[in-house]
């Protein structure tokens, strides 16, 4: 199982438990500083990798609010051909997704009744694009490449903040 944010904050909570560590060996306690550090890193990156899209499972959006702002791609099936492209195109241009913190949930089987699908109600493919204050940015019943999706993205208002306050 991937780590989620949960996972990236409890490595952060080991860094200054390293620090209090006490230890006659200070070589010990910089290389426990430096595994915890290299461990809240690949996690917290992992977290908004999107390049690696997440099962939707059991993830709820309350988990990326503030942090992230997640593209969600439903179909009813994962042969469905506008998932299929719609991944695809996601794919094909990850950096400009990266700068706007996203990352990507995918949910191809109505059946499991996810939380994000309970939440969302989608009805066959849909992409659904959240803003950082877990408000819905924008919904589209077809494939969209990312140049659309960042325009999009570019118009939320916190993005905007993000913008002129020197952010991302």
């Amino acid at each position: 199982m991937r780590p989620t944010l949960i996972s990236a904050l409890a490595a952060l909570v080991l860094v200054p438990a390293a620090l209090s560590a006490q230890d006659s060996g200070s070589g010990d306690i910089a290389m426990a500083q430096t595994a915890a550090a290299d461990a809240a890193t690949d996690a917290a990156t992992e977290a908004v990798d999107p390049m690696e899209p997440r099962e939707a499972g059991e993830l709820t959006l309350e988990e990326f609010m503030w942090v992230a702002r997640p593209i969600i791609v439903f179909a009813d099936t994962p042969a469905d051909p506008r998932f299929q492209e719609q991944m695809l195109l996601l794919a094909d241009r990850p950096e400009p997704l990266m700068e706007r913190d996203v990352v990507i949930i995918v949910d191809t089987d109505p059946s499991a009744r996810s939380p994000i699908r309970t939440a969302l109600r989608p009805r066959g493919f849909a992409l659904v694009v959240m803003q950082k204050d877990g408000n819905v940015g924008f919904r589209r019943p077809s494939p969209r490449d990312v140049r659309e999706i960042i325009r999009g993205i570019d118009n939320f208002s916190f993005r905007q903040e993000e913008l002129r306050s020197g952010g991302q």
